[in-house]
């Protein structure tokens, strides 16, 4: 294999993974240390991935890099949309639920709006307001106080206080970013106590994420992938994170066009 293709393999694993391990592309590719170690070099030189002590990792946004909701909302929308409905069919009439902010849980309350008799926890402005705009009495929508983030969520202190005081039947989370050393993450500090809080408040946990959030990595985490009792994702996810979640949450879902249809 010539060195640009062997680069381009490096670089597609990069982005697949999130990162690399200078052994695992020698035994991948079948050259030496020395030779993985100068293409890494090359790519690193050319601004396509950053090196570490015994690899390289994405150069993909920063840790606390954080989109507002308007921005987020055009991103992925059909895949956001078919997770939303393949989850919408996993809650039952009459249970408390809890729902996360982000823009993939917002695209879920638009179907829950039809299940009667639900209970809804949620630290999301957006969210809440799906809720109040259907005007269904069967309906009883807690939203919590606290600061308001890009993403339109309620956080810090006085969120975490009213959501310890609540017990729900199953959490929606919406999440940043996904990958097996640091799990479901955000890139905003504040945001991840609250969900992490949400998460404490539930008996059990869905997590929706599409396929982009593969190997983004935020700076805080908010639960590890065996914390997960479902993860709804889309038919973008990799051959590879497929196999690696599977390896962990415990049930991967792939959504598809027909789901909730």
């Amino acid at each position: 294999m010539l060195a640009p293709q062997r680069q381009q393999v490096i670089l597609e694993l990069v982005r697949v993974q999130g990162a690399v391990r200078v052994g695992d592309l020698v035994r991948e590719l079948g050259v030496s240390d020395m030779t993985i170690r100068r293409d890494l070099e090359v790519l690193a030189e050319r601004g396509l991935l950053a090196k570490v002590h015994g690899g390289a990792t994405s150069m993909g946004p920063g840790s606390t890099d954080e989109p507002g909701f308007a921005a987020k909302s055009v991103q992925q929308q059909e895949e956001k949309e078919v997770i939303a409905r393949r989850a919408a069919a996993m809650v039952e009439p009459g249970i408390a639920v809890a729902l996360s902010g982000g823009t993939t849980t917002w695209r879920l309350a638009h179907h829950l709006v039809n299940i009667p008799g639900l209970t809804v926890v949620t630290n999301s402005v957006r969210v809440a307001d799906v809720f109040h705009r259907s005007g269904r009495a069967d309906h009883t929508v807690v939203l919590t106080g606290g600061v308001r983030t890009p993403s339109d969520a309620l956080v810090g202190p006085v969120a975490v206080a009213a959501i310890r005081l609540l017990n729900v039947d199953l959490l929606l989370l919406g999440v940043h970013g996904m990958s097996t050393h640091a799990g479901f993450t955000t890139p905003n500090l504040m945001e991840a106590e609250t969900d992490r809080a949400l998460v404490e408040a539930a008996s059990r946990l869905v997590v929706l994420a599409d396929h982009t959030k593969w190997g983004t990595i935020g700076i805080s985490t908010i639960a590890q992938l065996g914390e997960a009792d479902v993860l709804v994702s889309d038919a973008g996810l990799s051959p590879f994170a497929r196999q690696a979640l599977a390896d962990h949450v415990g049930d991967l879902v792939i959504a598809g066009r027909g789901d909730g249809a």
